[in-house]
């Protein structure tokens, strides 16, 4: 399992994009992981899936919500990745509201999952292999913070922690 001081895997996310601009063109965009980290402080929650009941109403809302006082605190980037395709992903982008603030990754294959070793077996509730519930705080790639849940759990990835991390 990655730990505090590992770097992100290198890992290729999914962007979907409604709007083209800053380089990216609409319809879904490859983020490399390594690439889109590099220099920056990214506040990165990982969650099972999109639309899920927990997801939808608490982890999102929560990111959305403490945005400007992550950004004060030093964020450059809030990402959000599931394991859902990008379409998913931008439509729960829209649902949500969160262009702009949260990036929405789609880690459709759990690559991205499998690599960090957060990875939640669904399989009994018909979801396939899916991401933990858990947050990290990135700086220039490597990880200096991480919070991960108890299954069932959502008491300590969420946005209220991961400010009080990011201004430590």
């Amino acid at each position: 399992m990655i730990k505090v001081g590992d770097t992100l895997p290198a890992a290729t996310l999914m962007e979907f994009s409604e709007v083209e601009g800053n380089g990216c063109s609409i319809g879904p965009n490859a983020v490399d992981v390594t690439k889109a980290s590099a220099g920056k402080t990214i506040a990165l929650f990982a969650l099972p899936g999109a639309f899920t009941p927990t997801c939808s109403a608490k982890h999102v809302p929560g990111y959305l919500e403490k945005f400007n006082e992550l950004k004060a605190a030093g964020v450059d980037e809030i990402w959000c990745v599931s394991v859902n395709d990008a379409f998913v992903m931008g439509a729960w982008a829209r649902e949500t509201k969160s262009g702009g603030k949260v990036r929405m990754l789609a880690d459709g294959s759990a690559a991205f999952a499998q690599a960090t070793g957060l990875t939640l077996d669904l399989s009994a509730r018909g979801m396939g292999l899916r991401s933990n519930r858990y947050s990290m705080l990135v700086k220039d790639g490597k990880v200096g913070t991480l919070n991960v849940e108890a299954p069932g759990k959502f008491e300590v990835s969420d946005a209220a922690t991961m400010l009080a991390q990011a201004k430590a």
